[in-house]
């Protein structure tokens, strides 16, 4: 298993986001998927317990997203278009949780990515499908990638 690179910013990955979740991916090249796993602390509930809807959109945007750097393609930089998610049972905090990713389809500029978040007896909590797209250069541009690629790396 390969670990993809982190931001230092990134709300998800950042390592220097204070308030982040410093997650890290691993590549599964065998299955043709990302994984994650994490402990979503109680400071990003909604109710009691139970994981932020918007938290548990978060995991799967950038889950199902990371598939498209599988082997070693770190430079396959998407933003999301649409994201759909269906929530089968809250997703609770203080847990541990595995978060999967994978392509369903993609070409050049496009891709239809999925993902899963489960729990760890294997009980699917919340599952997605996104449109992902190849920003113009313009995107990179005024993001200022060229100073922020020195910080995407792997830790």
């Amino acid at each position: 298993m390969n670990k993809q690179p982190t931001s230092r910013s990134c709300f998800l990955c950042g390592r220097q986001n204070d308030i982040g979740l410093k997650m890290t991916w691993y590549n599964d090249s065998e299955a043709q998927q990302v994984w994650s796993e994490i402990i979503v602390p109680d400071e990003f509930n909604s109710y009691p317990g139970v994981v932020h809807g918007g938290i548990v959109a978060a995991l799967l945007d950038e889950t199902s997203g990371r598939a498209l750097m599988l082997n070693g393609k770190n430079n396959e930089l998407f933003i999301t278009t649409r994201l759909e998610i269906k929530y089968h049972q809250p997703t609770p905090t203080g847990q541990p949780l595995r978060v999967i990713g994978w392509i369903i389809k993609r070409n050049s500029r496009f891709a239809h990515v999925a993902g899963e978040i489960h729990l760890a007896d294997g009980t699917l909590t919340a599952k997605c499908e996104a449109t992902v797209a190849r920003p113009p250069q313009k995107f990179f541009d005024k993001w200022g990638w060229k100073n922020e690629a020195e910080h995407w790396r792997v830790e």
